[in-house]
């Protein structure tokens, strides 16, 4: 289906990254926003240089932009139509590698600049499940949601967390982390959207039509 006919469905167009950068995210996220209302579409943040067409809101996975930093940074268009909706105030949920890829830079490359914040490689692996109450209400989450999930990166990000950050972690430690700002809601955790499905739902709703 083209994106010109999935903006004149009706349904709320959810832009979903993908391509060699962005590899990691759960099927049951899709098959939620889908189920949810949303027309899913992909697009690859390494090549298409906007978004596709009538987005009101993106969900950027894990992966390993680290790898491809450079050319990610060289895609000028798309990081800015990227940031542009982002401060529209649109929904936008990041995790891992989406959280990097909505900072100022990754290496010393220009991010999208949505988030005020750096980030870099380092020789510690953060690896491990958490379980995290969201700190403030978001397009992803209610003030108080509950949620398990894991950090797999060997990346760090200055600050790691916003003013009104994402999440409170409570186990296995007490901190807080990632950053909740107009619509966006970018965090290093990795959730699956199937255990508490009213996520999903809430996204597409923030989406409007």
């Amino acid at each position: 289906m083209s994106s010109a006919a999935v903006a004149g469905s009706g349904r709320p167009v959810v832009a979903v990254a993908g391509g060699a950068a962005f590899t990691f995210s759960y099927a049951e996220h899709v098959e939620l926003l889908r189920a949810a209302g949303a027309e899913v579409v992909a697009f690859d943040p390494l090549r298409d240089e906007q978004l596709p067409e009538g987005t009101r809101g993106i969900v950027i996975g894990g992966g390993f932009p680290e790898v491809y930093a450079p050319e990610l940074s060289a895609n000028e268009p798309l990081r800015k139509a990227v940031c542009e909706l982002a401060r529209s105030g649109a929904p936008v949920a990041a995790e891992c590698a989406g959280l990097l890829y909505l900072a100022r830079s990754l290496d010393g490359k220009p991010m999208c600049g949505v988030l005020d914040a750096d980030a870099r490689m380092s020789g510690r692996l953060t690896l491990g499940y958490r379980e995290a109450v969201a700190v403030s209400d978001s397009p992803l989450a209610a003030a108080g949601t509950r949620l398990r999930g894991h950090e797999f990166h060997r990346t760090v990000l200055v600050p790691g967390a916003g003013p009104v950050p994402a999440w409170g972690m409570v186990r296995p430690e007490r901190r807080v982390e990632g950053f909740v700002q107009h619509g966006v809601h970018a965090s290093y955790l990795h959730t699956h959207w199937a255990s508490r499905p009213e996520v999903a739902a809430r996204f597409v709703a923030a989406c409007g039509t």
